[in-house]
């Protein structure tokens, strides 16, 4: 069998994992915060008896496009986006810390300042408990005030400071929850130089126009490796054939 089957076989399998990645982020291109995931390959040359002739494909890395998105204002007291670089500290439900950049925030049920998704926002001694009956103001720095509605008139009442990190890039991972923790875990130390810009989130920054191109290159990309592969049946056949008639 012609050897080049392997080799378009290779380049098949990934593109077909390229494609999924690229569906995963077109499907969250609405998703407040996400960032959008990269696929990296690598060739890796066949070295047998003779000199490498073939290369096959590899995966190098899983990566993650940091760029920040688009600030959308929304005038919702509890919205936030972290302005430059940093993010924003979680506490998951087995204690542990993740760090998300969406800033769509909420109360639970028990007045804990909590992610959409119902992790909790991490501050300067855990998480954030908010009284009932209040308005909440955060300011650029993080901190949460509490400030008494208009018929039960009283001073401010700082409740808190979010935390908020800035760890480096290449030192964080994604989950499979779609939260940021540390490759080598632990917890990120606060970063007084992380702001917030209070009522507006950060939208996804996956580009629709960009990740259409990408899908209609690799399906044709695709298309390709299939037409190699039926190249190499073709051969076969007629060799087969030839071999038939000079036996």
């Amino acid at each position: 069998m012609d050897r080049l089957i392997y080799t378009a076989m290779s380049g098949a399998k990934h593109i077909m994992e390229k494609q999924a990645t690229t569906s995963h982020n077109l499907a969250n291109v609405s998703t407040t915060g996400f960032r959008a995931q990269l696929d990296s390959f690598r060739a890796i040359p066949v070295i047998g008896a003779q000199l490498p002739t073939r290369s096959f494909v590899v995966d190098a890395t899983v990566g993650t496009d940091f760029r920040a998105g688009p600030i959308q204002q929304t005038g919702r007291a509890l919205d936030v986006a972290v302005q430059g670089q940093g993010w924003i500290a979680v506490q998951l439900e087995d204690g542990t810390e993740a760090y998300t950049r969406n800033g769509s925030l909420k109360l639970s049920e028990n007045g804990v300042l909590q992610t959409q998704s119902g992790a909790s926002v991490m501050g300067d001694g855990g998480p954030i408990a908010i009284p009932p009956d209040v308005n909440i103001s955060i300011a650029k720095d993080g901190t949460v005030t509490s400030i008494a509605a208009d018929y039960k008139p009283g001073a401010p009442i700082i409740l808190g400071r979010i935390k908020l990190v800035n760890p480096p890039e290449e030192n964080l991972v994604r989950g499979g929850d779609g939260l940021f923790r540390l490759k080598e875990g632990g917890e990120a130390d606060a970063d007084a130089n992380v702001a917030l810009l209070g009522g507006a989130v950060e939208g996804s920054n996956v580009s629709v126009v960009e990740s259409m191109v990408d899908m209609i290159a690799l399906a044709r990309q695709f298309d390709m490796h299939m037409q190699l592969m039926k190249n190499v049946e073709s051969n076969e056949a007629k060799a087969a054939q030839l071999l038939s008639l000079t036996g």
